[in-house]
């Protein structure tokens, strides 16, 4: 049982026998005097309800946003219709996001944020699934899973955490250069060196505008909580590699491609970059401290990156670095558990992986014809021409 549980029963029970005790003696008191203890029978109840409600409320580590908020992770797209007869139709898709009150506003007051805001759930979603397709856990967050990993301070998390702002900040960047936004466009010219050597143009990713957007439109939490603090921070993280992947872009111009004017513009890196960079600062993970170390009650504990050393003078256990930080031990993941399906029928290669993923119960090889195009060839002008050749091939799969 709970300890806010075990609270509650307790001042239950309390107020039972304070009330049981103020009515014996209101029987025998005069009626203004009753009236008076009635009053502070009333407050009693009152403050009581307001304490069981406090310690029921969400603690300062509610998700953010994406992979790490309430949102669903499919959403519809805007219907097609015509300009005029859409009107207000981003505000549906607003609310289907099921953003904070803040959030939401900022949804609806530039028709080009809603659209944003799903691809950014899209494309963290699935990079994340394609960095994790070879591990135990591979981004599985349907239903409970998701809610369940987020209450954790796992490793796990913390991925979970800055890819969502990495992702929302490359998508709006991205926007903001393609021009879908109204309060915002190309990226302006930065304080580039030989500025007369440098003619600013084409149309560079607005990182500015989105992370100001997005530090704004994920607001700030309190500061007081490790675990708050530890989400902070891998969220940074997120827009800090995003920030750290800005690539100059030029191009030639002048006489016989002599160079003599350039036009030059700032580019994000692909996607796939970020999130490579940020499975890479998972795998380092720093374990930071915390009274609860274990992922109590779901089978064996998997080791972790020894803790990171202590702090210095200022004794803040939260280091300044690049790297992903977490709390808690991740589970295994190799069993059926409130936080993965475990690895069970999982699709894992031979010789690569099959011992780590089937947690060595062993794996099943199943044989099955496939048939693909091969033997391609470029036809004038422009076609491709493929033969449909049928091989035989093995799958393995793990055991339950």
């Amino acid at each position: 049982m709970s300890q806010n549980s075990s609270l509650y029963k307790k001042c239950r029970t309390y107020n039972k026998g304070f009330y049981r005790a103020t009515q014996e003696k209101r029987n025998d008191l005069p009626w203004s005097r009753s009236k008076m203890l009635d009053g502070h029978l009333l407050l009693g109840w009152l403050s009581f309800t307001v304490i069981v409600y406090l310690f029921n409320l969400p603690g300062p580590t509610t998700a953010y946003f994406g992979l790490t908020g309430n949102e669903p992770l499919s959403i519809l797209p805007l219907s097609s219709q015509p300009e005029e007869s859409v009107g207000r139709a981003h505000y549906k898709l607003c609310d289907r996001l099921k953003l904070e009150k803040k959030q939401r506003r900022m949804c609806r007051r530039d028709p080009g944020v809603a659209e944003t805001l799903m691809e950014a759930i899209s494309m963290s979603t699935q990079e994340c699934q394609y960095q994790f397709r070879f591990e135990r856990w591979n981004c599985t967050l349907e239903g409970r899973y998701r809610a369940n990993i987020l209450k954790r301070g796992f490793k796990e998390t913390a991925f979970l955490y800055a890819v969502s702002s990495a992702g929302l900040t490359h998508a709006m960047a991205k926007a903001c250069s393609a021009g879908r936004m109204e309060r915002c466009t190309c990226d302006e010219a930065p304080d580039l060196e030989n500025r007369k050597a440098w003619q600013w143009g084409g149309c560079g990713d607005n990182l500015k505008y989105s992370n100001k957007f997005v530090k704004d439109f994920l607001g700030k939490r309190s500061n007081k909580d490790l675990r708050a603090r530890v989400d902070m921070h891998n969220t940074n993280v997120g827009m800090k590699v995003i920030k750290a992947g800005v690539e100059t872009t030029c191009k030639c111009h002048g006489v016989s491609g002599s160079c003599t004017v350039q036009t030059c513009w700032r580019q994000l890196s692909p996607f796939h970059e970020i999130g490579k960079q940020l499975k890479q600062r998972y795998e380092t993970s720093l374990k930071v401290g915390s009274s609860t170390n274990e992922a109590t009650g779901e089978g064996e504990i998997s080791q972790s990156r020894p803790q990171q050393p202590p702090p210095g003078p200022s004794n803040d256990p939260i280091p300044r670095t690049m790297d992903l930080l977490h709390i808690d031990d991740s589970p295994s993941f190799c069993v059926p558990s409130k936080f993965s399906p475990g690895t069970s029928a999982r699709k894992c290669y031979k010789d690569k992986n099959c011992n780590v993923i089937c947690c060595d119960r062993g794996h099943n090889t199943q044989s099955r014809v496939v048939t693909r195009p091969c033997q391609c060839q470029v036809r004038w002008c422009c076609y491709v021409e493929c033969k449909q050749c049928t091989q035989k091939e093995e799958v393995y799969t793990c055991k339950g």
